[in-house]
């Protein structure tokens, strides 16, 4: 028996028959053998296969623009180039007629290029990943922006509607009919242009952020929301003001041309159809309100949440259940999970954030899970929040 080479220099003995040396006899005997170490091989790197769920149900996000994104961008520059034409068309049109409304629609069309700008910048903002400051990203710069298109139209509006009060007090003005008239049906081309431009079809479902009331979605792999862009409706909605408010002086101009003695119909149709774009923003600005007040998605109950996490088999109760919005078409929930003890925690994980998902729709949701206490049905700060 002889020493044998081993992996990485080490010594071992094994039997060999001297017939392996080429001498005589039968017997065994030992052969010892060193060798120079060898150097081990690496192995190569096995890569490890997560599990469908682990904790992310969506892929990772691509850098850049969503299609939807992209869609409102290309959408938002468009109708920002016919508003600057148009504009411009309209400050010549009314200081040659001399027309307060002609102007108070031009001022309405710089108030909307300046909002197409803040909402293309805010569209730019939002696809800047999240950091340790900017936890969530900058989401919520889209809103804003929403918000700034909305207050300057209102402060526009606001100016506008005071001078048309001061043309209704005082008469000493000339309305040119004839340029009035060729510029209101210019304004009104523009507006309906743009309108078509910024027109977005609603959702296939009634979910969505305009719609009224609580649906589920079909079951399934969760998927973002087929919503319109909060800047974009935002814009639209103030095209279709803007067009109203044309309609109105198209009226006005051609009541003028045929009838000059009628010249009040300029301040006249200034100062109602500036109230009807302000109603028309009131919409917009009560969604970004409830956004930007952490408030609950207008598209999403508190008590279908609730039972929809109650269903989940293993939970025995629910609390610290919080629903909020980074914008109109991106939810967000959190919630404490109570179950029972023989309940498997990752299982109740995984079916609960599932069902947030596909029956809501939420892009974001954290779940905790822990053990049910018979003190939390007493716990105040288990309670439900009351009925606001």
């Amino acid at each position: 028996m002889e020493p044998s080479p081993a992996t990485g220099g080490s010594e071992t003995t094994r039997l060999v028959s001297p017939r392996d040396r080429g001498g005589a006899g039968g017997g065994l005997r030992l052969k010892s053998l060193f060798t120079e170490p060898s150097e081990a091989v690496p192995e190569e790197p096995k890569s490890v296969e997560l599990p469908f769920h682990h904790c992310h149900r969506d892929p990772l996000p691509q850098p850049g623009l969503t299609p939807e994104r992209l869609q409102a961008q290309r959408q938002l520059c468009a109708a920002c180039a016919v508003c600057c034409v148009f504009m411009a068309g309209e400050v010549v049109g009314g200081y040659l007629a001399h027309s307060l409304a002609i102007m108070t629609d031009a001022a309405h069309l710089l108030a909307d290029v300046g909002s197409m700008i803040g909402s293309l910048f805010s569209l730019w903002l939002s696809t800047r990943p999240a950091t340790r400051t900017m936890t969530f990203g900058w989401h919520r710069s889209e809103t804003l922006g929403a918000l700034a298109s909305v207050v300057s139209l209102w402060m526009v509006t606001g100016i506008l509607l005071y001078l048309a009060f001061i043309r209704l007090l005082h008469s000493d003005y000339h309305i040119e009919g004839g340029a009035m008239l060729l510029t209101a049906s210019i304004a009104v081309c523009a507006n309906l242009l743009m309108a078509f431009v910024l027109h977005q079809a609603g959702p296939p479902h009634s979910h969505g952020s305009r719609g009224a009331e609580y649906a589920p979605l079909e079951e399934g792999p969760g998927e973002p929301l087929p919503l319109g862009n909060t800047s974009v409706r935002a814009a639209f909605v103030h095209v279709l003001g803007d067009l109203l408010q044309s309609l109105g002086v198209l009226a006005a101009s051609v009541l003028i041309y045929f009838k000059p003695q009628y010249k009040a119909a300029d301040p006249i149709s200034t100062f109602l159809f500036s109230i009807c774009a302000l109603g028309s923003t009131a919409p917009t600005l009560r969604d970004v309100l409830r956004v930007l007040m952490e408030g609950s998605p207008r598209s999403v109950g508190f008590e279908p949440v609730r039972d929809t996490l109650m269903s989940v088999p293993g939970v025995r109760a629910t609390h610290e259940l919080h629903l909020w919005s980074l914008t109109l078409t991106y939810h967000v929930a959190s919630a404490h999970l109570a179950i029972d003890s023989t309940a498997d925690p990752e299982a109740v994980l995984a079916e609960a954030t599932s069902q947030l998902h596909s029956r809501f729709g939420f892009s974001s949701c954290t779940l905790q899970v822990e053990q049910y206490q018979p003190e939390m049905a007493q716990c105040l700060r288990c309670r439900e929040p009351p009925q606001a």
